[in-house]
């Protein structure tokens, strides 16, 4: 048998050469075929199910047989007991090529262009760019006075006050260009003392791009550096999903593949190229007019992008390569642009509070330092601020992906169909919803005429789910369901209970009891954490809460409320701030002043890492509790059973 085997992917009709012993996932991730994983291939999460086509395929000259994959797991094999619907199929990740294939990706387990939403809402962004433009026009050259071009450029700008060198990038193409425009030149200075770009003289313009890395999405914004003002905007999936669904899998996916690293770091610079070469056609603009890039993300994404190895920020004490502000220039990077465009990141605050919560802090700077207020960003890795009377403290707390709707049974990403908002009639239990992409909510004509069906449940419809729960007392506050008040809306699974909350036959979406520990689990890691810098600020209670990012834009403030993930914060004081990261990055690339201002204020945060503090457990433990349930424990007091209304 050949080592290397052809696979050929249905319906995308995407053909790839494997090596024998790889992985069907694997395969799809380097044919760049999108396969469900939100583990990253560690048989964790069930979503990567493929059908291998046995027989002759002529189209594509493959004999798929049987003995062309490796046999079937006892992993597979239960999975495929509890749900016999899982018949006939196989995990990618747990699957191994062995010969030719041919293979099919049901449309369940195809990765679906997720709901995207960065905007970034008009601001009020002060301007002093980095870049300015100056018209000289050169000395003619003689036989007794012929200075070089690049002298005789410097000595022009030295008349005009400003002391500059020339990159040598620009030296290739200057003497033409000094020819075709007779001597006369606008030129491109950055920060006053290097030219980064020549043009013909005339009223040229020059734009900056802001982007926010993040481990879901990246976001990009674009700007005229001269006035601020935003000329195009854009976000996309992160590619690094199908690597792992959140950061922790992709260290893991770096620790157990070689050349892991260099996969990730390809994959983000790829799409990142993209989406500025799609800026720069949409703008109908040369790629030497787009001259400064400003980046956030999290330590992890920021030393992926940079092709630092992340591994040792997925172990204690999670060490740093660097810390503070960075610019390189693109063609450093290898990057596919202007060379002496500058790729420039905001400085990291800690191990896992990054460059995103800087920006996020250079956003609300003026509110957090006149009142006490908390700033959450809640993904992954929840990062934490608490800003007291000019004493700013940071932290992080692993809430895991469940709010993002990973490691949730029926979770999905923020995609298309997924249910984000979800209300439980307390006296009939009747479960009404809302899905992304239909205004209409469920129990409404208009959702029924355009025949929707919910795909799965993201962050917000979970923890709205959740909420309803507690509040209709269908669990009680220590996390139980309780099956005795409507037997017939719970089911087994193995030896898990779980609730239907959508009747759609073989498609309905439950809610299992492990996916209700799932998010009491995370609320409790993020609780303690704010309980720990409140300690720490000797705070009792907040004048605002700041939730910042993408997910937190989604969230009912009266569900984080009633969720108890903030320790004595009302619904209230509760206020989203968008994508304040996004916002940030656009500060800095706008203003050169705001970068000094973020350098220094990220000098004086103090960092505190919540796995060290000894109250982290104490106040973990308190956090588990759902107190707006009216049900404390099912052993100590009868619950009167519901009648449904259908």
């Amino acid at each position: 048998m050949e080592d290397v085997q052809q696979v050929c992917f249905t319906p995308s009709g995407r053909q790839y050469k494997g090596e024998a012993g790889d992985t069907l996932l694997q395969v799809a991730q380097d044919a760049g075929v999108a396969i469900r994983s939100l583990c990253g291939g560690y048989g964790q999460c069930h979503q990567c199910w493929i059908e291998v086509s046995e027989g002759s395929h002529p189209k594509f000259g493959v004999d798929c047989k049987p003995e062309n994959v490796s046999g079937i797991t006892s992993l597979e094999r239960q999975l495929i007991i509890d749900n016999p619907s899982y018949k006939g199929k196989r995990l990618a990740c747990q699957t191994c090529i062995q010969g030719d294939l041919v293979i099919d990706v049901p449309e369940d387990s195809q990765e679906h262009k997720a709901y995207i939403s960065k905007k970034n809402s008009k601001q009020d962004y002060s301007i002093s760019s980095s870049i300015t433009l100056i018209d000289c026009t050169l000395e003619e050259s003689t036989l007794d006075e012929n200075p070089s071009a690049s002298e005789n450029l410097l000595a022009q700008l030295e008349k005009q006050g400003i002391n500059a060198t020339i990159d040598f990038n620009l030296l290739r193409g200057l003497q033409p260009l000094i020819h075709e425009t007779k001597g006369s030149l606008t030129v491109a200075v950055r920060d006053k003392n290097q030219i980064v770009a020549a043009y013909p003289p005339g009223n040229h313009k020059v734009f900056g791009g802001a982007i926010d890395i993040g481990s879901t999405t990246l976001a990009l914004y674009v700007y005229d550096l001269k006035d601020g003002e935003l000329v195009f905007e854009s976000s996309s999936m992160n590619p690094q999903i199908r690597f792992g669904e959140d950061l922790m899998s992709r260290v893991s996916y770096v620790m157990m593949n070689k050349g892991g690293d260099e996969k990730l770091t390809t994959a983000v610079r790829t799409k990142i190229t993209e989406m500025l070469h799609e800026a720069c056609e949409n703008l109908e603009i040369e790629w030497d007019k787009l001259l400064e890039v400003v980046l956030v993300g999290n330590p992890i994404m920021h030393h992926i992008f940079f092709g630092i190895s992340p591994v040792e920020l997925g172990q204690a004490p999670f060490t740093l390569s660097i810390r503070s502000w960075l610019d390189v220039d693109a063609k450093d990077l290898d990057f596919d642009l202007h060379p002496k465009t500058r790729l420039s990141f905001l400085p990291l605050i800690a191990g896992h509070v990054g460059a995103d919560t800087a920006a996020a802090y250079l956003s609300q700077m003026d509110t957090m330092h006149s009142e006490t207020t908390l700033l959450v960003d809640i993904g992954t890795n929840a990062e934490i601020m608490l800003a007291k009377e000019g004493q700013v403290y940071a932290t992080s707390s692993p809430t895991g992906p469940a709010f993002e709707g990973a490691e949730i049974s029926s979770g999905v990403r923020a995609t298309y169909g997924a249910i984000e908002r979800v209300r439980i009639d307390k006296d009939t239990l009747k479960v009404r919803f809302k899905v992304i992409g239909c205004d209409a909510w469920s129990d409404e004509p208009d959702y029924e005429m355009l025949k929707m069906h919910a795909v799965g449940i993201c962050g917000s419809g979970i923890i709205e789910a959740i909420v309803a729960f507690a509040e209709a007392g269908i669990i009680d506050q220590t996390g139980l369901f309780v099956e005795s008040i409507a037997p017939e809306l719970f089911s087994k699974k193995g030896n898990t209970s779980r609730f239907l909350l959508v009747d759609q036959g073989e498609k309905s979406i439950y809610v299992e009891q492990v996916d209700i520990r799932s998010i009491q689990l995370a609320k409790a890691a993020l609780s303690a954490g704010v309980s720990i810098l409140m300690d720490y600020l000797k705070c009792n209670e907040f004048d605002k809460v700041l939730l910042a990012g993408a997910f937190g834009a989604h969230l009912d403030a009266r569900y984080v409320a009633l969720l108890d993930i903030i320790p004595t914060s009302t619904a209230e004081k509760i206020i989203s701030v968008g994508n304040a990261a996004g916002v940030g990055a656009s500060a800095a690339l706008l203003d050169v002043n705001k970068r000094k201002i973020i350098i220094d204020a990220v000098d004086k945060v103090v960092k505190i890492e919540t796995a060290t503090e000894p109250k982290f457990q104490e106040y973990f433990v308190d956090a588990m509790k759902f107190s707006v349930s009216p049900i404390k424990q099912q052993e100590t007091k009868k619950v009167r059973r519901r009648k449904r209304v259908s």
